[in-house]
Formats: C-alpha cells, structure tokens, sequence
C-alpha cells in the first residue's frame, strides 16, 4: 500500500479574461484554474488548492507557497499587477525544491522571467490555426501516454525566436498551420526545484479540455513534485513511419 502523502499543487489564475469577456467565460465558465483543478482533482495522488490575483497576497501567502510541491502558473493581461513580494517567494521556494509549471501566456509572468533571466519574448498570431505537437523526447516523463505527436485543431500560434534559455530537457516541439515552429514544452533545473513550461492554452478556445494536454499537465505535476526523477518506459525501436500526418508517402 501506497503512503505516500498526496501531491500538494497550487494552480495561480488571475482570473481576469474569464470574468471581462463573455467568449472565455462560454468556454471556462468558472475560471481557467477551476477547469485545471477539476482534472487534477480526479488523480488520487493530487491534492488541489487555487489562487486568483484578486485575493490578499494573490491567494499565495507565505503558509500556502509554503505548503505547496507543485505550483501551475497561468496568467495574461495582468502580469504587472503581481506583487513583487509574492514573486520573490515564489522564487525563493523554486530554488528549494518547489516545482512551477508555466502554461501558455505564462512565458510573460514577472515569475518566469526572474526564473528564465530573459525577456522571454516570442512571435504570436491569433488565427485559430492547428497545431501539431511533436514528443522530441519520449523517454520523458512528462510525454508518458503520449503518441508521436497530438493536434490542438484551433490554437493560438506561438513562434520562435522564443527569448528563453536553452532548456534543460526539450519535450515538445510544435508545428503550425502557418508554417511556423515553437519549443513548446521545456524544462530547467533552478535550485532544487524545476520548472516546466507548457505552451497550450489560449483563455477562447477549449483547449485544458483537450484529453491530451490534459496527460500532459497531470504527467508535468507528478514529474515536477519527484524533482525531474521519475521514470517510465518510452519508445525503444525507430519505427518505419511510411506515411506523414499530411499525406506523404515513403518512395518504395
């Protein structure tokens, strides 16, 4: 029997989009984090609390960052409204041990900047275009139950130049409709503690619905809280792959 203590994640919204804009609350009626902590809350081994920018300290008081293994981060049109105070403690706790995922808009964050050390930039288009994400890494955790690739059919493109460090571990890599390509998910070891950032998640399309960055997220959680040690089995052969997603056929 399994004694372990559940995972303790804290999933920061700033709630924002959700209530402003009548197109983000049809798709997450009750706030982005609401949708996260939902499936996070059916995985027996997660304990879930959230945080909105709107509460005393963000909801991210020295006792919850405190108590608190892993930490989602999703922000947008409030970065500048964070208290720095609550960054630095955030900070503090990734380099002792804490895990932070960033997802999507994130990159922007007053926290990933000070984790990255970068201006954390990038190209973006909203166009409602696919995406294809690509498992570069399938021995990863975080890719665990994940195929070759998955496709979000509407998204927000995200391209490179991407002003980040080189990551660490590079699980992800995405492809647009437009043409364009993005590493979209990376991992870095800060201190003791190791952040990963996800890029899926524009706040007008149902995309934390989507099965697969579902898997994604659960798998980053668990990864984050082991401190980047656990294992699993990934693909072992190079398979043949005769056709490409987009109809190319190999030459006999």
């Amino acid at each position: 029997m399994n004694e372990r203590s559940p995972i303790q994640v804290t999933i920061y919204n700033e709630f924002v989009h959700e209530r402003k804009d009548e197109k983000v609350q049809a798709v997450y009626p009750d706030g982005i984090h609401e949708t996260i902590a939902g499936f996070l809350r059916q995985q027996p081994d997660m304990q879930v609390r959230t945080a909105t920018l709107d509460q005393p300290q963000h909801g991210l008081s020295e006792e919850v960052v405190a108590s608190t293994d892993v930490m989602l981060w999703w922000g947008h049109m409030a970065h500048g409204q964070v208290e720095d105070e609550v960054v630095e403690r955030v900070h503090a706790a990734v380099l002792g041990g804490m895990g932070l995922i960033a997802l999507h808009s994130a990159h922007y964050s007053k926290i990933f900047k000070k984790l990255m050390g970068t201006a954390c930039g990038l190209v973006w288009r909203e166009a409602n275009e696919k995406e294809r994400l690509w498992v570069v890494n399938p021995s990863h955790p975080i890719a665990d139950g994940i195929d070759r690739y998955f496709e979000i059919p509407q998204t927000e493109m995200y391209g490179e130049y991407f002003d980040i460090p080189d990551p660490d571990e590079l699980v992800f890599i995405s492809w647009f409709q437009g043409g364009e390509v993005f590493r979209s998910g990376c991992a870095w070891r800060r201190g003791k503690g190791w952040v990963f950032y996800f890029r899926p998640g524009h706040e007008t399309l149902p995309i934390y619905h989507q099965p697969e960055v579902q898997r994604v997220i659960i798998n980053a959680v668990r990864w984050a809280a082991a401190g980047g040690r656990a294992t699993v089995t990934g693909i072992e052969s190079a398979p043949n792959v005769r056709i490409s997603p987009e109809g190319v056929r190999q030459i006999d």
